[in-house]
C-alpha cells in the first residue's frame, strides 16, 4: 500500500534518513520504535505529504485513504464533541449541525412566525442527514467517544471547554470514527487512562486497515504490532513480531554483532602486530605485503550503535519507622460530591500500592491528602517517624522556573552538590551535553517529567507519592525508572496508567470504587488474576 524507497531527509544540519526502505502492507499493524528525534514524526509527515523527501520515493497505492492523528490537532471550539468527531466524516457534520440550529429555533419564541419555513428546511436537512447515513454515524461517533471515556454530558458540551488532553482524545476519535484505509498514529495512548487504553487496544485489533504507530507504553504497543520498524542513525529495519519478539533480537543482534566486532578487531590486531615486527626484515619482506594487502581488502566489521542507557541508583534513604502514613475516618467532598466517606487506610514500610479506580473516583485526591496537598474535610491524615515524602504531581511541571536552565534548576535545589554530580544526575535522566543549557520554558512535557524526578529522587526520600509519574516518559526513560524504583528501599503509593509499569512495581492494590475502598494483597499481576480484568471501570 505504501513503500518507501532510497529516501534521504536532513532537517538543517540533522540527517534524518540515508538511503531508507520499507513497506506497508494491506492490513499490517507496524509498530514505529526509535529514540526520541530519530525521525519518526518526520517519516509520518513525508508519507502524507506534508514534506518532501530529499532523495529517493513514496508511493501509495492509487485510491487508498489515509488518516493521520498527530499531537498537535490546532483549534477546537464552537462546536459539540461529537459534531467535531463526525466533521472528520466529511459533509454530514454540517447537517448535523444545521438539525442542531433548527431544533433550537423551534423553541425561540422570537422565531414563532418562521416556523412554516422552519419545518419545511427541517424535513429538507432531516432528509439529507438520513441519505448520508447520519443517524448511523452520529451513533458511532458517540460509540467511539464513550470508548475513549466520555461522558454523554462532555459528549454535547462545546469541544472548546475541554482541558488539551480530552481535546486529543477528540483529534484521535476523528481518525477511529473515519476507519480510512490506513492509519498513521503518532502516540495515541497519549492521555488516555488504563480502560480508554485496553478499549482503543482492542479497537485496532479489530480494525481491518493497515496501521502505522507509535506509542511510549510498550504493553499497549505489544499487543497491537505484528511487525516493528526501527529507524537508528538515519536507516530503517523491520523486524516481523510483536515488541517483545523486536526487544529481544534487537539485543540479540547487538551481541552478535559485538562478538563479530571483537573477532575481527583480535584477529587484525594480530596481523597488524606481524607486520610491525617483521617489515623490516628482507627475508618477510613478501609475507608482510601480502598481508598488507588482506588487511586492505577485509571488510571492516563495526560495533553496534549502542544507544544510551540511562541508569539511576538511589542513595540510601533514611529508613522510615514501620507506619509510613495512616488515614482515618476521613471524609472529603467537593462541592456536592463527596469522594470519601470515612476513609480508614494503613501503610506500612516497604508496601508498593497502587491506586486503581476509574476517572472520578478520587485517584489523585488521595495522593494529595496523603501528600499534604490538599485537607480532609473531617478525620485524620497522619504521617509516621521519619518518614521523608518525594511527592510527584502533574502540576509540579508548572511551577518549573521557565527562565532557568536545566542545570540552574538541579544547582538551585542542591546548593551544596559539586557540578559533577549535578551533571551525572542529569545524565541520568536524559540530559547530557548542552541539553542541561536548555532553558525550561523550551522543554517538552517528557523533559518537564525527567527535570521534577530528577529534582525529587536526587535527594532520596523514603516514602514516593507518584501521581501518573509515566506520563510523558518514553519507553527507555521508563525503563530506567522501573529499574530504579525496583530496587528502591522505601515506600510506594502510586497512580499509573501504564500496565507494564503497574505489573513490575506494585505488591498491594487499593481500589476505588462506588460500594467503597478494596484492598488487595499481592500487586497488580495478582489483581487482574482475581479479578478477571485489567481496570476496574471493565467489570461489569
Amino acid at each position: 500500500m505504501i513503500r518507501l524507497d532510497n529516501i534521504g531527509k536532513q532537517n538543517g544540519k540533522q540527517i534524518v534518513f540515508i538511503e531508507a526502505s520499507m513497506a506497508l502492507l494491506k492490513g499490517e499493524k507496524v509498530g514505529l520504535v526509535g529514540p526520541n528525534g530519530a525521525g519518526k514524526t518526520t517519516l509520518f509527515r513525508m508519507i502524507i505529504g506534508q514534506e518532501p523527501p530529499d532523495e529517493g520515493q513514496i508511493s501509495t497505492d492509487r485510491g487508498i485513504t489515509l488518516g493521520y492523528f498527530s499531537q498537535d490537532i490546532g483549534d477546537m471550539a464552537g462546536r459539540s464533541a461529537v459534531a467535531e468527531v463526525m466533521d472528520g466524516a466529511g459533509p454530514v457534520s454540517a447537517v448535523a449541525a444545521e438539525m442542531k440550529e433548527l431544533e433550537a429555533a423551534f423553541a425561540d419564541p422570537d422565531r414563532a412566525d418562521e416556523m412554516d419555513a422552519l419545518i419545511e428546511r427541517y424535513g429538507e436537512v432531516q432528509a439529507r442527514f438520513e441519505e448520508l447515513d447520519g443517524y448511523a454515524l452520529e451513533g458511532r461517533a458517540s460509540e467511539v467517544l464513550a470508548g475513549l471515556g466520555f461522558s454523554q454530558e462532555m459528549m454535547d458540551g462545546d469541544v472548546g471547554k475541554l482541558s488539551g488532553g480530552w481535546k486529543m482524545r477528540v483529534g484521535l476519535a476523528r481518525i477511529l470514527l473515519m476507519r480510512p484505509d490506513v492509519m498513521l498514529l503518532d502516540e495515541p495512548s497519549n492521555h488516555l487512562d488504563i480502560e480508554s487504553l485496553i478499549w482503543l487496544e482492542q479497537f485496532l485489533k479489530d480494525f481491518d486497515g493497515a496501521l502505522m504507530m507509535t506509542s511510549h507504553d510498550r504493553a499497549f504497543m505489544n499487543r497491537i504490532v505484528t511487525k516493528v520498524v526501527e529507524i537508528d542513525g538515519g536507516a530503517l529495519t523491520t523486524f516481523s513480531g510483536d515488541y517483545e519478539f523486536y526487544a529481544q533480537q534487537r539485543a540479540q543482534n547487538e551481541k552478535q554483532q559485538q562478538a563479530q566486532f571483537e573477532r575481527q578487531q583480535a584477529m587484525l590486531a594480530k596481523e597488524i602486530q606481524f607486520i610491525e615486527r617483521f617489515k623490516a626484515r628482507a627475508s618477510h619482506a613478501a609475507q608482510v605485503q601480502s598481508r598488507v594487502k588482506k588487511l586492505e581488502k577485509i571488510d571492516r566489521v563495526e560495533p553496534p550503535r549502542r544507544r544510551e542507557t540511562i541508569e539511576f541508583e538511589f542513595r540510601p534513604a533514611p529508613r522510615s519507622g514501620e507506619d509510613v502514613a495512616s488515614l482515618k475516618g476521613v471524609h472529603k467532598s467537593y462541592g456536592t460530591r463527596s469522594i470519601y466517606e470515612g476513609l480508614d487506610l494503613q501503610l506500612r514500610r516497604r508496601e508498593r500500592w497502587c491506586v486503581m479506580g476509574i476517572n472520578g473516583a478520587g485517584k489523585s485526591t488521595l495522593l494529595r491528602l496523603i501528600a499534604g496537598a490538599t485537607t480532609p474535610d473531617a478525620g485524620t491524615v497522619a504521617l509516621g517517624a521519619s518518614v521523608k515524602m518525594g511527592y510527584f504531581a502533574q502540576h509540579a511541571m508548572e511551577v518549573l522556573e521557565g527562565e532557568r536552565t536545566v542545570f540552574e534548576t538541579l544547582e538551585d535545589a542542591f546548593p551544596q552538590a559539586g557540578q559533577g554530580s549535578l551533571r551525572a544526575l542529569a545524565g541520568c535522566f536524559g540530559f547530557s551535553g548542552d541539553d542541561v543549557e536548555k532553558k525550561c520554558r523550551v522543554l517538552s512535557g517528557g523533559e518537564k517529567a525527567r527535570l521534577v524526578m530528577a529534582k525529587m529522587l536526587y535527594d532520596p526520600p523514603n516514602f514516593l507519592v507518584l501521581d501518573e509519574p509515566t506520563n510523558h516518559l518514553d519507553i527507555a526513560t521508563k525503563e530506567m525508572l522501573i529499574s530504579a524504583l525496583a530496587s528502591f528501599e522505601g515506600t510506594m503509593l502510586f497512580v499509573s496508567h501504564d500496565r507494564h509499569f503497574l505489573a513490575a512495581l506494585s505488591n498491594r492494590v487499593l481500589e476505588l470504587t462506588p460500594d467503597g475502598v478494596q484492598q488487595y494483597g499481592g500487586g497488580y499481576v495478582e489483581y487482574v488474576a482475581r479479578t478477571g480484568q485489567e481496570a476496574p471501570g471493565l467489570r461489569s
